[in-house]
């Protein structure tokens, strides 16, 4: 519901957040640029890092995109020699999306990139206000 004198677009939780989404991953694309990534292609290779190969949809499903989304940032990770798509071990039929040696190397490459992001960004925002923001959007998907 609108407040009395501001636009919808003041009072749009949606628009509110995308703006600010694509202020914050220009910012972090500004920095990884110097490893060759994106930050979407960043998150991609240190999912695969922690939680070992994965499905183009159990990819999509923890990183919240749509599969076409996925696959459009996962090909040219694959172009670039930093993941592999293979059959996976456990049902032949099934393919997976697994980090290679070069993806390891460009994820280590990248990470001081990715925390120079960070503190740029707490500089901007506020270290304080920064934490109570990620714990607050972290609630989103949850209800609370």
């Amino acid at each position: 519901m609108a407040e009395a004198g501001l636009s919808p677009a003041d009072v749009c939780h949606c628009f509110a957040v995308r703006q600010a989404a694509r202020w914050i991953s220009q910012l972090y694309d500004q920095h990884l640029a110097e490893a060759g990534l994106r930050s979407t292609q960043y998150a991609i290779l240190g999912h695969l890092e922690r939680n070992g190969p994965a499905g183009i949809a159990q990819l999509a499903e923890a990183l919240v995109m749509d599969r076409t989304t996925m696959t459009r940032n996962v090909t040219p990770l694959e172009c670039d020699g930093l993941v592999a798509i293979v059959q996976a071990e456990a049902d032949r039929r099934r393919k997976e999306v697994r980090l290679t040696p070069r993806g390891r190397a460009r994820l280590a490459q990248a990470r001081p990139l990715w925390r120079r992001a960070q503190a740029d960004f707490e500089r901007h925002f506020g270290a304080g206000e920064a934490a109570a923001m990620r714990a607050m959007l972290r609630a989103v998907p949850h209800g609370r």
